[in-house]
C-alpha cells in the first residue's frame, strides 16, 4: 500500500462519523499535503471494492462511507441537521426474521435507515433526497410484499 493510501486509510480507522470523500480529502490533506482528491476518490472506490468500506447514501446528494467491520447496525438520519446516530436492536432483529420467515424466507441481511426529526422540532414539510420517488398512496402496498 502507498503511503497516501495509508494515510486515507488511518483517517478512516480513525473517524466516528460517515464522511462523504470532499471531507476525507480534507482530513487526509492535513496530514500530508501531497494527497489530492483524485487519490482520495481512486482509493475509497479500491476500498469499497475489497469491502473494506461501504457506501452510505443518506440523502443530500452525495455518498458518505463507513468501515465494513464497524460491526451491525443501523441508521437514524436527522433530516434537519443530516447527523447521523448508529443504533442497534434485538427486538427489531427479531420482528425482521419473524416477516422473513411469514413470507417463507430465511433471513440472509438487511438495512435499515430512519429518517427522522426530533421531537418537538416546528414540523417543516418533508423533503425527498434528490431522486427519492414519492411514498406509495395509503391505499397501495409496498413493492415486494403481499397484501
Amino acid at each position: 500500500m502507498t503511503g497516501q493510501r495509508r494515510v486515507i486509510a488511518r483517517v478512516l480507522s480513525e473517524t466516528d462519523d460517515h464522511p462523504d470523500v470532499e471531507e476525507l480529502y480534507r482530513r487526509a490533506a492535513a496530514l500530508d499535503p501531497r494527497i489530492s482528491v483524485a487519490t482520495v476518490y481512486r482509493t475509497v472506490r479500491l476500498f469499497e471494492e475489497r469491502g473494506i468500506l461501504e457506501r452510505r447514501d443518506f440523502g443530500g446528494g452525495r455518498a458518505r462511507y463507513e468501515a465494513s467491520e464497524h460491526g451491525h447496525h443501523h441508521h437514524l438520519i436527522d433530516i434537519e441537521t443530516g447527523r447521523v446516530i448508529e443504533f442497534s436492536d434485538a427486538e427489531h432483529e427479531q420482528v425482521l426474521q419473524a416477516i422473513a420467515a411469514r413470507l417463507g424466507f430465511d433471513l440472509v441481511s438487511h438495512r435499515l435507515e430512519l429518517f427522522g426529526r426530533r421531537q418537538g422540532s416546528p414540523a417543516r414539510p418533508a423533503t425527498r433526497p434528490a431522486g427519492e420517488a414519492p411514498p406509495p398512496a395509503a391505499d397501495q402496498a409496498s413493492p415486494g410484499l403481499p397484501r
